[in-house]
Formats: structure tokens, sequence, C-alpha cells
């Protein structure tokens, strides 16, 4: 009994081992099922008032589109994700031809309590809560989760899945787009700073930065024991034998603390970003690094660690990235000069942030190119250069088809003229499903963790069909959902 379990453990990590990903093209193809499902959801909403009021219909029809249609992109239509897109495409056409709902524009969204005690003369804040940034990170969660369980079974291609050192695959942007998310939203608080003309002394901001580290870290001391534990089967070469992401996540807030310091040297987030990748990937090329994390042998605690150790140069880079993205995405006015208006201030906003993806793909294109550039490949494995322009470049891309989508449906949010009246356009802009994900982002994320570990202990994920694969995946899919959804309608906020 006991070899029959460790060879089974040893096929599980064999499944998710050696693996060489796919391009960038078809990563593009699937994720954009999501954005597409956006599109159909957005003209529901903008023409015809379907999620208002929120019934159970209407939560069931947000669900489908927003979570299991990048599901099926993971899975049944991984070879045809455009006929997805299509499909999804269709309905949106149709329903944006039928004349649109008189009563649509008449209906106000029922808001949280937290917004309910809100005056209506209070004035919007310096920092707006956008919609399209609630929409992108609440996407990229959707599928970070359906991905960490529906790897482990072989309905799920696997040049979707990790790759061992060099090349792409979807679950490797994932993670990076996770860090990247999180640097923008880590942007508030310099905002809120400089708005009110006042700075935290470096010491004030470790401190600061340690507690919000500190739970993670204890998570990532709560994975290692259990992982190690239960004898489950894990990725060595993915993080290194003790490491896991949630270290990663733990250990970027004080040194983002300490770069924020550089800030004084060089005044933008990008060009440290930029210059960290740039001086780690140089150490790679000229000194004996690469090999070390690559085919050292493991004899101490440094040598078991060291992707984990070294990738997080990578990820704080992809970090930082992500911060620099933020001060221009969450102010309410990105440039003063560019005229008051609502729609100078839209067009502004679309876009820096179309500049923006530009720079970071052309940056990755002469990095990686090997005609006309430096002919490097990615590495998720190292988190090298290539990898964080690849990973800025995709999530600014994001970024602005999400933006693009809220511009064309949704404007009136920019012409809000106080607190009460924006919140109520936000409510109305964003899905249900989407702003629950989001809200309780890491809470979801650890709950899926753990939900994916039951699976596996429960299951044999390997031996099951397609159908049962499909169950499963569905009904893990809604039990997330549905305990974001309830969080949010209770108003609760779990900050780790």
């Amino acid at each position: 009994m006991g070899s029959n379990a460790t060879s089974y453990k040893q096929m599980k990590e064999d499944f998710v081992s050696n693996l060489t990903g796919g391009s960038i093209t078809e990563i593009n193809y699937v994720i954009a099922v999501g954005p597409v499902a956006f599109i159909l959801w957005s003209i529901l909403q903008s023409r015809q008032s379907f999620f208002k009021p929120y019934k159970p219909l209407s939560f069931l029809v947000d669900f489908l589109l927003n979570v299991v249609a990048s599901l099926l992109a993971l899975t049944l239509y991984a070879d045809t994700p455009l006929l997805l897109c299509g499909l999804l495409l269709v309905p949106a056409i149709f329903v944006y031809a039928l004349p649109p709902n008189p009563a649509a524009s008449r209906k106000k969204p029922k808001l949280p309590p937290s917004a309910q005690g809100q005056k209506s003369s209070s004035a919007p804040s310096v920092l707006s809560t956008k919609p399209f940034l609630t929409t992108y990170r609440g996407s990229m969660l959707v599928i970070t989760c359906l991905a960490i369980l529906a790897v482990d079974f072989r309905l799920f291609p696997r040049r979707f899945a990790k790759v061992e050192t060099w090349g792409t695959s979807l679950m490797d942007v994932g993670v990076g787009s996770f860090v990247f998310s999180a640097g923008i939203v880590a942007a508030r608080p310099v905002l809120k700073e400089r708005a009110e003309a006042r700075t935290t002394p470096l010491f004030q901001r470790l401190l600061y930065s340690m507690r919000h580290s500190l739970p993670l870290l204890v998570l990532g001391v709560v994975r290692l024991i259990s992982v190690k534990g239960l004898d489950y089967a894990e990725h060595v070469t993915e993080y290194g034998v003790h490491w896991n992401f949630f270290f990663t996540l733990g250990f970027l807030p004080p040194f983002v603390a300490l770069f924020q310091s550089a800030l004084k040297i060089i005044p933008s987030y990008a060009a440290l970003a930029i210059l960290l990748g740039v001086i780690y990937q140089a150490v790679l090329e000229t000194t004996n690094l690469k090999a070390f994390i690559l085919i050292a042998p493991r004899t101490d605690l440094f040598s078991m660690n060291r992707e984990g150790i070294f990738s997080f140069i990578g990820y704080l880079a992809i970090f930082l990235a992500g911060q620099d993205t933020g001060m221009f995405v969450l102010p309410r006015s990105i440039n003063p000069r560019s005229g008051t208006s609502n729609s100078a201030q839209r067009t502004t906003l679309l876009l820096t942030v179309a500049v923006w993806t530009s720079i970071w793909s052309i940056l990755y294109f002469f990095v990686t190119d090997f005609k006309y550039g430096a002919g490097l490949d990615v590495s998720r494995r190292l988190a090298n250069l290539p990898y964080i322009l690849w990973i800025a470049a995709f999530n600014s891309a994001q970024l602005l088809a999400c933006c693009a989508i809220e511009t064309v449906f949704f404007p009136s949010f920019y012409s809000a003229t106080d607190a009460k009246t924006e919140q109520e356009a936000y409510e109305t802009a964003t899905s249900r499903v989407l702003r629950s994900f989001n809200r309780n982002g890491l809470a979801i994320f650890l709950l899926a963790n753990l939900l994916t570990g039951l699976v596996n202990m429960t299951v044999p994920t390997l031996d099951v069909g397609p159908s049962i694969t499909m169950g499963i995946l569905v009904g893990y899919a809604a039990v997330l959902t549905l305990v974001a959804v309830a969080l949010d309608t209770w108003n609760i906020s779990i900050k780790l």
C-alpha cells in the first residue's frame, strides 16, 4: 500500500515536471476569453440593466460569464479559444441590437452598508475605486484560482502548466500577474501620502510593511509544514525544497519600503524595476549564478531554496513595475494639464496605459528577439529580465482592454460629482462576482489552495475522465464564488 502511494505521488510530480510550455500568442487567445465574456456582461448591464436588481438568475449568468467561460477556455475549449470568443460575441451582438431597456437608466443599484452611510454631498476622494481595475484584478484572480486545481487533471493541457526552466505558459503568467496586481494597489498609500504632502520615515514604513508581511510569512510556514507533514506531491524546482509563493509575497513589502527611499535618486518605480531587472540579468549572464540556480547540488538551506531566493529579485521588479502602473491608474486626474473634463481625463488614461503597454512590449521584443535583440529566453524559474518584461507587457495590455470596455459601456462613472453617485456608478459598472473576488482576493486565494489540497488528497485526479473533471472543477469554482459573494454581501473584508 505504501509503495503504491509513493508511486502515485511520483506520478503526480512527474505530471507537472519537465514541461516546456506553449506560445505567447495562444496564451493571449485563452486569456482573451475573459475580456470578451465581460463585453457580453457589460452589454447586458448597460443596455438591459440585467444585473439590477441582483437576483439568483443574475448571479448564475454572472458566474457563467465571468468564471465558467474562463474555465472552459482552460479545458474543453483549450485548443479552440477563438471559437469560444466567437460563441460569446454572437449573443453580445444580438443583445446590443435589441432596444435598450428604458428602465435601465432609472434603476439604482443597492449599495453595500459601507457606501450607504456616505452623504451625497460629500466630495469624491482623490483616489477613486475604478471599475476597470476591479474587473482586471477580479478576472486575474479567477483564472489563477481555476488553474491551480485544473493543472492536476489530464483535461488541462500540459502546455498551460508551469514550465521547468525555459519557456512561457499560462500558469507562468498567472503567478507574475498576481504580484503585478498587488503592486498596483500598493501605490495607493504612496499616492495618499503625496496628496497629504507628508513623508513617512523609513523605520515607520518598515514597521508598517512588517504588519502586512507577518500573516503571509505565517501562511508560508503553515503551508510548508502541511505539505511536508501530509507527504503532498510538490515540484521542488519551482521554488525550492522549503520556499513557497507565500514567502515570496511576504518578503515583498519590507523590500518595497526600502526601495521607496531610492525614489529620491531615481524618481520612477518603472525605472527602478528595469534597473533591478537589468542588473540581475547581467549577474546571471556574467557569473556562475545561473548555473548555481539551475544545476547546483542542494547541500544546505540556502542551496535547497535557491530558486525561491533568487527569483524573488525578479518578482520584486515585477511588483515595482505594477506600483508604477498604479501611480497613474489610481489617481482621479492623471494629468492636470490634459484638461479638467471627464472625457479628456479618460482619454489621457487610455493613451497612457496604451503607451506603457507599447513600451513594455518593445522592451520585451528587443530583449528576447534573436535577430534584432539580445535573444534571451523567458524563465519563470529564474524570474529573469525577459520574464519581468513579459509580465509587465501582458498586464498592461489586460488593463488597457478592461479600461477600453469600461470607457465604451460605462462612461457615466467619470461624470460623478459626489461620492454617493460615484459609488452607484461603480456598482453598476462592475460584476458582483469579480468585485467579490477582488475584495477578498488573498483570502479567496488561500481558500483555493486549501480546496486544491483537499481535492488532491481525496480524488485520484490523474485517473478521472473529462466529465467528472468538469464536474469537480465547476463545483470548486462555485464554492469559491459563493464564499466570495457571501463575504461581499455581509460586508466582510478579510485583510491578510
